[in-house]
């Protein structure tokens, strides 16, 4: 974690159904810190079945798509949480571009997802294999049917990694 008194604190997420957008909103209200929201150039369906299939061969590809938002002073930040959906026990592919064209060397990252049933998987150990020059924190995961009760255990989480 950084040494500063008060660390730049970047919340940066990709959120295909709402779910990830709420937890990186609650992490801000408790942390301060600057919401960034990954958006990829082309949207993902809005069915889901057709996002399932679409997700499972980009996944199965290494497909990394090319984002529509772009962030030019992730240099300026100590902390960096990162936040997905869990799409095939990882992180959406949009997350794989964003840590692929933002050099997190030398900053403390914080993984985060939701999930609908399959718990956090391989998403935060897919983090910190992509950011093998950073600390990586212990990540935070909530069930879609958590998300609005999430508050006090975001809280808590923060609290425990000692962020805040």
């Amino acid at each position: 974690m950084s040494q500063k008194m008060n660390p730049k604190i970047l919340i940066a997420y990709y959120s295909w159904a709402g779910n990830t957008k709420k937890i990186a909103e609650q992490i801000q209200s408790e942390t301060d810190g600057t919401l960034f929201e990954i958006i990829p150039e082309t949207a993902y369906p809005k069915d889901y079945n057709e996002t399932v299939q679409q997700a499972k061969k980009e996944i199965a590809d290494g497909f990394k798509p090319a984002l529509k938002t772009k962030i030019d002073d992730v240099d300026s930040y100590d902390i960096v949480f990162i936040g997905s959906p869990n799409w095939w026990s990882t992180n959406a592919p949009p997350i794989d571009t964003f840590l692929a064209d933002n050099d997190l060397s030398g900053k403390t990252v914080v993984p985060f997802c939701t999930h609908g049933g399959g718990g956090q998987a391989r998403t935060a150990a897919d983090v910190a294999k992509k950011c093998p020059n950073s600390t990586v924190l212990e990540g935070f995961c909530v069930s879609q049917n958590g998300i609005e009760k999430a508050k006090v255990d975001v809280s808590k989480w923060l609290k425990k990694i000692g962020v805040i």
